[in-house]
């Protein structure tokens, strides 16, 4: 292995570490109330946005600005780097801490390289850390108002947008869960639920375990983490989830039983500090492909890009249904 493609390394594990640091400490500190990054209110915070490009972040990109939003108290997810900032007129202020984000870039072949791809096969990937702030954290910059659809609208677009999946849902019963005998989602009815965000929240989080069907995303979580495969496809879920109802603009709020996996979860976390940007990817590629099944997609969907486009400012969903 060549010096530069040795230091390439160092600074990818660097990141990983970082990153998964910071996620840790966001949920460690918000496990009175059993929140994660991912939960969230429904509000332009929980869709991160670029200020130069205007494109949302996606990928493990989105969960890191989720939890500095979180820790921050932010409530706008607009967000650049100092250069970024500048340019559009306004300064950060003296004293702030930026956020990490990740641009990924294909390492290019070394003279004394062999091959360009590693031991599997894969492309050889290169994690660049950038720095971004807030617009809570900048002055001389006014945020356009935002005025959001009302609650039946959104709620109307989740149904359709659920609906759009293809994936049978059968309402009956106490319990929610995803069947793979029968590629079917069973849910109860939506009066058991304390309130629509919930009830869209569950079912949404159903068929996210129904999108890794063989048929369909063939995701396989058991041999990255083994034992701990449940608890990881509970978290690549649970981001899905909080990816799409962020879309819809619809709050994405702790499941009953969220507590009971979150401790298994963190301890994945601190034993693979590779681990989240895995499930934000998958999750990532979840979103995309629920987005892809609709029948009006936005024209700039989906973009491909390194590691199921966890870029800097890679291009997400327009919610333009959010506009009214």
């Amino acid at each position: 292995m060549n010096m530069a493609y040795r230091k390439q390394a160092g600074e990818r594990a660097d990141v990983y570490t970082r990153v998964t640091a910071e996620i840790i400490a966001a949920i460690e500190n918000g496990a009175g109330d059993w929140r994660a990054p991912w939960h969230h209110h429904g509000t332009s915070v929980a869709r991160p946005t670029n200020v130069s490009s205007a494109k949302r972040y996606r990928g493990i990109n989105t969960v890191a600005l989720w939890v500095a939003a979180m820790a921050g108290g932010y409530s706008d997810g607009l967000w650049g780097t100092y250069r970024q900032w500048i340019e559009a007129g306004a300064q950060v202020r003296k004293g702030e801490h930026a956020t990490t984000v990740v641009f990924w870039k294909q390492v290019s072949s070394a003279a004394d390289d062999d091959s360009d791809e590693d031991e599997n096969g894969h492309r050889k990937m290169f994690a660049r850390a950038f720095s971004v702030f807030n617009v809570a954290q900048v002055d001389g910059y006014e945020v356009p108002p935002i005025t959001m659809l009302p609650d039946t609208a959104r709620h109307a677009a989740a149904e359709a947008f659920i609906s759009s999946l293809g994936i049978a849902t059968v309402f009956g019963g106490s319990e929610a869960y995803y069947r793979p005998s029968t590629d079917t989602v069973c849910m109860p009815p939506f009066e058991c639920f304390r309130d629509a965000a919930s009830f869209y929240g569950v079912w949404l989080h159903e068929n996210g375990h129904a999108s890794g069907a063989k048929h369909r995303l063939d995701r396989d979580l058991s041999g990255r983490f083994g034992s701990a495969a449940y608890a990881a496809e509970e978290c690549c879920v649970e981001i899905l989830s909080g990816l799409v109802l962020a879309d819809l603009g619809i709050a994405h709020h702790p499941r009953p039983d969220h507590a009971a996996y979150i401790a298994s979860w963190l301890e994945v976390l601190k034993n693979d500090s590779r681990a989240i940007f895995t499930a934000a990817s998958k999750a990532q590629q979840a979103a995309d492909w629920m987005h892809a099944q609709q029948p009006t997609p936005p024209p700039e969907q989906i973009v491909s890009s390194p590691q199921d486009g966890d870029d800097v400012a890679g291009v997400g969903i327009s919610p333009a249904f959010l506009a009214a």
